[in-house]
């Protein structure tokens, strides 16, 4: 009989240290909300690229959880600090962008991010072309009509901007073309302040320091350019001169400022020193209008030094899929795009 008992307890011990309690799944609420929190976080913690968005929440384990996060680019630059939520997805029109993130963060009453690992990759030009033959696909950063394209809506930027600077090319971030009636060029790049005021000639602009300190304003900018080949006229009002123009490249371009954050927590600080601080209502943080900041070329001391990031986000093809380990994982795709053969 004590043989009996002795060989089941051992297969009792045996089959407890093999199965164990089933992974955590991927639709659980609050498995939801750490992969919604914790690319929060990641958005937060970048300093260049796009704002990437939840696809789904592929898989998940451990009592610190470990994410697998399938996501995608949004139209938001990182520049912006928007929530994730209220950006858009990059469409099939626009030269979408997928991946995938490999994310640690501990879950207590909040989600904290330990750290990450992205891996993302442009939708191939074919992949688009499968699904939208006229949508436009992407061309290279460093060809010589992406720069002129930045450089031509950048200048018109600067001529019809009410700001009291000028700005500078900081960054191309993205280029596509279309085939039309004519050839169409998009370009997506960032601007930053400069120290010349718009009472500069414009020739100067080329020797015109960035303003280095932290109310520099920066900007997100969407450049268009339509290269017309041919010559065509057009009509001024009788004596005006110069009616005609050959090559004539259109150009259109739309920006978004964004307020500094030194300004944004200055505000505040002013706001709340009460009858402590006299000149309350005077002071004007922002280069929007004049204000009372000197700006020189070296750094300024009230400026905090950036953080260094806890992940990386590379572009790279995402590594190969496994099975997920996690109960229900993995979760319901948000976006699709209709590129069923990516498997976004």
């Amino acid at each position: 009989m004590s043989g009996f008992l002795l060989v089941l307890c051992l297969a009792l011990w045996h089959q407890g240290g093999t199965a164990g309690p089933d992974p955590p799944g991927c639709s659980s609420p609050d498995a939801v909300r750490a992969a919604e929190e914790a690319l929060e976080q990641i958005n937060q913690d970048r300093t260049s690229g796009y704002i990437l968005s939840l696809n789904r929440l592929y898989d998940r384990g451990g009592s610190v959880y470990t994410l697998t996060i399938d996501v995608m680019e949004t139209k938001c630059h990182i520049t912006s600090k928007k929530a994730w939520k209220q950006c858009q997805v990059k469409g099939i029109g626009d030269v979408p962008v997928y991946g995938e993130c490999q994310v640690s963060v501990f879950v207590d009453t909040q989600v904290k991010l330990q750290s990450y690992s992205c891996a993302l990759r442009e939708v191939p030009a074919t992949a688009v072309v499968d699904v939208c033959p006229d949508c436009p696909t992407a061309e290279n950063l460093n060809d010589p009509i992406v720069v002129e394209t930045a450089n031509l809506s950048l200048q018109r930027f600067n001529e019809e901007s009410l700001l009291a600077n000028y700005f500078t090319l900081e960054n191309i971030t993205k280029a596509s073309s279309q085939w039309v009636v004519w050839p169409s060029y998009f370009v997506e790049f960032t601007i930053v302040e400069t120290v010349c005021s718009k009472k500069v000639d414009p020739i100067e602009l080329s020797s015109c320091p960035t303003m280095n300190c932290q109310f520099a304003h920066r900007g997100f900018c969407l450049g268009t350019h339509v290269a017309l080949e041919e010559e065509f006229e057009a009509r001024n009002p009788v004596g005006k001169k110069g009616n005609s123009f050959k090559n004539h490249k259109p150009v259109e371009v739309k920006c978004e400022i964004y307020e500094p954050q030194a300004a944004v927590t200055e505000k505040v600080a002013h706001a709340t020193a009460g009858s402590g601080h006299p000149e309350l209502h005077d002071h004007n943080h922002t280069h929007l209008h004049a204000h009372e900041h000197v700006h020189s070329n070296s750094p300024s001391p009230a400026a905090s030094k950036p953080q260094s990031p806890i992940g990386t986000v590379v572009n790279l093809p995402p590594p190969l899929r496994y099975a997920p380990m996690g109960s229900s994982c993995p979760g319901p795709r948000r976006h699709n795009l209709h590129l069923d053969k990516l498997k976004l």
